[in-house]
């Protein structure tokens, strides 16, 4: 049977935790970030959580039914951090840019809960506001609803998928993430043109470019595609006969 989850204002100990503090959902947010960038996924713990937070393990099932809910919650974090300062400024292209910018560059700051919560939708506060602002940014461009929500799609998906990838490469050790970018150098630049000549030809572009993120190309790719609705475009040619 799933815990209990009582309200808020409910949950906050009556004592201060032996280092202190008062322990909140935010502070239990914040201290699992922590632990993630320094212990990885796999240190995420309710024990360990537990032990940083001066409380009972138990504890924490006060504020989150389990560790899963705890991880729904650092995602929505992310993306709250991403969301914070921004403004839209009514130029549709460059404010759904911007947000994308920001969601990408939040999750990349912690690689680690990047790759546990890029694919997961939870549906708490923060998501909810830029799923709201995505799509007001589009209607308020005069996207009729059905090109709204395709745009959103291409837009939401593309960002968490990016975000994703760059995370897990920044998530890998030093010595393999390293080995990965010198590839690039020392197999790919030295293939001979006689076998690979567009390998060869583009090995020194591709040794710069490769270790940096694509995401801002695709995103304006995107975003200058984006108006070019299904209505827009030239009807394919008919099949031969």
């Amino acid at each position: 049977m799933p815990k209990h989850v009582v309200p808020e204002e409910r949950r906050r100990r009556r004592r201060p935790t032996r280092s202190g503090r008062i322990l909140s959902e935010t502070l239990i947010v914040e201290t699992a970030l922590r632990l993630l960038r320094e212990h990885g996924g796999a240190g995420l713990t309710a024990r360990r959580l537990g032990l940083a937070l001066d409380c009972d393990p138990s504890t924490l099932y006060r504020y989150f039914r389990g560790m899963d809910e705890l991880t729904l919650a650092i995602g929505d974090a992310l993306i709250g951090q991403a969301l914070r300062g921004w403004r839209p400024t009514g130029q549709w292209r460059a404010d759904l840019r911007a947000v994308g910018l920001r969601i990408h560059a939040a999750y990349l700051a912690h690689p680690q809960a990047a790759v546990l919560t890029a694919s997961r939708v939870s549906g708490r506060a923060n998501e909810l506001a830029a799923d709201e602002a995505v799509l007001d940014v589009l209607r308020g461009a005069g996207f009729p609803l059905s090109e709204t929500v395709r745009i959103y799609h291409a837009f939401i998906d593309t960002t968490l998928a990016f975000a994703a990838l760059d995370a897990a490469t920044l998530a890998l050790p030093g010595a393999a993430r390293r080995a990965d970018e010198e590839m690039w150098r020392s197999t790919y630049a030295r293939l001979p043109a006689a076998t690979h000549p567009r390998i060869a030809e583009a090995a020194p572009l591709l040794a710069t470019r490769m270790v940096t993120s694509a995401y801002p190309t695709a995103l304006d790719m995107l975003l200058a595609s984006a108006g070019n609705g299904p209505a827009s475009r030239a009807a394919p040619p008919p099949p031969p006969a």
